[in-house]
């Protein structure tokens, strides 16, 4: 049981990072177990209401695959992947975007809310916060590389972020769901991890949080000696290209090196099945899971 000194403890160690990061803006992608667990998700609605009673702007993206999937094997469709993503036909998109906004964006904002915070839930159609672009995906066959029609999947081209500095500036914490709208007006359902470090970008956020199911990287998963805890732009690259890291940690890091680019302080990557873990990695000096940070010599929290 802790006692009230090491609370007291505690308390002091987050004071220099509430003094650093009290106004700035942290983009939080929620996704992974924490989204399933109960336990898990009060504890990431805890931590996010507590970033925004600290002083930070919080604004949350969020997934939900594992939810799509299951709602169209309910209904009888059958998922087809291609390099991982979904190829998602007209009426797939339509059930992304009934779950997306309807179910998963409506639940995290009524949490929020009766948690005491002041959020409010958008897609990318409203106030047209994302227009999107058809994504094609890349395939290798035969040692070459050609791209593949999957459907309404896309990518982010162009964030209009004004609603969002308006919500922020009222104090309210925007809840976005990956959902695009094209210039031809159809929709387009985005990865979350893309548009989280597009908007990080965009917003000028002092830190990207990518919220997932593993630890953080490893430079070699099968190793668990490997584990990175600090990771630059340079070597996230490099490990992209020689395939150290791959499959569904690709967009994760891909949005880190976007919004290090763009001139985002720090990235991290945070193993959400631990209780608290948003607030380990933002308010203590250990923190939790692997950062991506523009050069190496970056201190600080």
């Amino acid at each position: 049981m802790i006692n009230s000194v090491e609370k007291a403890a505690v308390l002091i160690e987050a004071l220099p990072y509430l003094q650093r990061f009290s106004g700035n803006t942290v983009v939080i992608k929620y996704g992974g177990n924490a989204m399933i667990n109960e336990e898990l998700k009060k504890s990431v609605m805890q931590d996010i209401i507590f970033l925004k009673y600290a002083g930070i702007r919080p604004v949350v993206v969020h997934g939900g695959g594992p939810e799509i999937t299951s709602m169209l094997k309910a209904l009888g469709k059958e998922s087809n992947f291609v390099s991982g993503l979904r190829v998602t036909d007209a009426e797939t998109v339509d059930i992304a975007e009934m779950v997306l906004v309807g179910k998963i964006n409506s639940e995290i904002v009524k949490y929020l809310n009766f948690l005491g915070a002041k959020a409010i839930g958008l897609s990318g159609k409203d106030a047209d916060l994302i227009i999107a672009a058809k994504h094609l995906a890349k395939v290798r066959e035969n040692g070459q590389v050609k791209e593949v029609d999957i459907g309404f999947v896309g990518d982010v081209l162009k964030l209009n972020t004004g609603i969002l500095e308006t919500l922020l500036d009222q104090g309210y914490i925007p809840v976005i769901s990956p959902i695009g709208v094209g210039k031809d007006g159809a929709t387009y359902n985005i990865n979350a991890d893309y548009v989280a470090g597009e908007l990080a970008a965009a917003l000028g956020a002092e830190k990207l949080a990518l919220i997932t199911d593993v630890e953080g990287i490893y430079r070699d998963y099968n190793d668990k000696n490997s584990f990175v805890s600090t990771l630059s732009l340079a070597e996230a690259q490099e490990m992209i290209k020689s395939g150290s890291i791959d499959g569904g940690m690709i967009p994760k890091v891909e949005a880190c090196v976007k919004a290090l680019a763009a001139g985002v302080a720090k990235t991290h990557i945070i193993d959400g099945r631990k209780p608290h873990s948003l607030l380990l990695e933002i308010f203590t000096t250990e923190g939790i899971g692997t950062e991506v940070v523009k050069y190496r010599r970056y201190i600080g929290g």
